[in-house]
């Protein structure tokens, strides 16, 4: 069997998409030999390495972030029905805030659905980045504790607070490698990468706001590296997939970025298909030079 490396770009709420794509491997029946991922991707493939399947996944992200059930006055007024996600984000109370929530409790959620407390506990080998703040670096984390790992790689700045760990100030990945396809195993015979970032559409002579100008600068940079990651590591696939206005933070539409990750997955089974049947994956020749 073929060793596969899948990456799982960030992008907040955008990330649902990765979804799509990871039903694409158990309708196949087969498994990432290694999985990369940053922020809201390496959530996702961490829940994944931990031996959860797409559904699984998507049942218990619907049940968080989805509609009720069911109709009616009283089960629009009930929170465990409506509003279980906010139960996840504790605030951050203080005259000087570090950030908006603490992610204390998200981190806590995560480890009761991951079930295991370390990497290598994982099924499937895993590498999860984070930001150096001051040192303006990426760190990389592959052994050790699991979940603080997770926290520090989606600590969107002033959004969650950092995670401080020996003597860093970690903060979001995507401030330096949003899709670390370069951190697939050189093993491996079939490149993966995925990319959920979206676009608006917004007619682009539209003056941005000031969140717009914030958010949307996070991302030109993001969008920025991860191309230039990609031309200097081709991968045998790269999924842009074709969200439209998704924003990070829109977690309230859970179902339609999921719905619009389906619009790549037909033509991805077809290619995974093609590759794992095939002995010559493209790109190998330029990977093992």
């Amino acid at each position: 069997m073929k060793k596969i490396g899948l990456t799982l770009g960030g992008g907040g709420a955008r990330g649902f998409a990765h979804l799509a794509v990871l039903e694409v491997f158990d309708e196949l029946g087969v498994k990432p030999s290694y999985i990369s991922g940053t922020s809201i991707g390496a959530i996702i493939g961490a829940l994944y390495a931990a031996g959860n399947s797409a559904a699984g996944i998507h049942e218990m992200v619907s049940g968080i972030f989805g509609p009720p059930k069911k109709n009616g006055i009283k089960k629009i007024l009930k929170p465990t029905e409506n509003f279980k996600f906010i139960e996840l984000f504790d605030p951050h109370l203080s005259l000087k805030p570090k950030g908006l929530i603490k992610g204390e409790k998200l981190l806590n959620f995560l480890y009761e659905k991951i079930g295991v407390s370390t990497f290598e506990e994982l099924e499937i080998p895993l590498k999860t980045v984070a930001t150096d703040f001051w040192r303006n670096e990426q760190v990389v984390f592959s052994s050790g504790e699991l979940l603080p790992a997770i926290r520090a790689s989606m600590a969107i700045p002033y959004v969650f607070t950092p995670i401080c760990m020996d003597d860093r100030v970690l903060v979001d990945g995507g401030l330096v490698n949003n899709v670390p396809l370069d951190l697939l195993s050189s093993q491996c015979d079939i490149r993966i990468a995925v990319d959920v970032m979206g676009e608006s559409s917004k007619p682009k002579t539209k003056v941005p706001n000031p969140i717009e100008a914030v958010f949307h600068t996070y991302e030109v940079m993001m969008s920025t590296i991860a191309d230039e990651k990609l031309a200097a590591n081709p991968v045998d696939i790269f999924l842009r997939i074709p969200l439209v206005d998704a924003e990070l933070l829109d977690f309230h539409k859970t179902e339609l970025i999921y719905n619009q990750g389906l619009a790549v997955k037909g033509e991805f089974k077809r290619q995974l298909t093609k590759l794992i049947e095939n002995n010559h994956p493209i790109f190998n020749w330029l990977r093992r030079r």
